[in-house]
């Protein structure tokens, strides 16, 4: 194991890491600004993603900044973790730990792309994202983010699907759901044949 010195960096939730060819690592992850505020006043956190770049060969570290506002609990598309990949879902926290929407990141340009507000009164939960196809059959955006969305005002639970490829993460799906779902994240979507592998056998 070989530790790297890198001040000023908070990282909680990562985004995604992969090696690249000339010894590099590239970490993708957000930077918490005042981290002593994490757990009594999260309210005052502030979350700046940056991409991390580790030389192994001479052991410096450089960062550059990816998003002004305050992004958090982010996703890709699975298909592409531990490689290089172009796009992150992110929370917008508003502030944290509410998140009013979602925004998509293109790590190449290091902008967002597309938004999504949910509207007013309206905070969503982590997003996940669902691959509409296989990592060869597929541009790596072809998919679905999805997230619970709670309307504060109407005292209504939703959840809410979103092409991952539109310019404006358009809402394709939106399913009004009995009873209200709390505010959480670091849940988990599993596929069936997934489900299906958990369960004990039948004797």
């Amino acid at each position: 194991m070989r530790w790297f010195d890198v001040p000023g960096f908070n990282m909680m939730h990562s985004i995604n890491a992969w090696d690249e060819d000339d010894d590099t690592i590239v970490l993708i992850a957000p930077n918490i600004l005042m981290i002593e505020h994490a757990l009594e006043r999260m309210d005052l956190v502030h979350c700046s993603v940056e991409r991390v770049k580790i030389d192994r060969k001479n052991g410096t570290v450089s960062r550059t900044p990816l998003s002004e506002p305050n992004l958090d609990f982010g996703v890709i598309n699975p298909d592409y973790l531990t490689r290089r990949n172009r796009y992150a879902y992110r929370g917008l926290g508003d502030p944290m730990p509410m998140m009013s929407g979602v925004v998509k990141l293109d790590l190449e340009q290091g902008k967002a792309v597309a938004t999504r507000v949910y509207g007013p009164g309206c905070n969503g939960g982590e997003p996940f994202f669902i691959p509409q196809g296989t990592i060869d059959s597929t541009e790596e955006d072809d998919g679905y983010v999805v997230s619970y969305v709670h309307d504060e005002m109407k005292g209504e639970s939703r959840f809410v699907m979103m092409d991952a490829k539109s310019p404006g993460l358009d809402v394709v799906a939106s399913v009004k759901l009995p009873r209200w779902v709390p505010y959480g994240f670091h849940g988990l979507f599993v596929s069936e044949d997934e489900l299906r592998k958990q369960r004990p056998p039948v004797l």
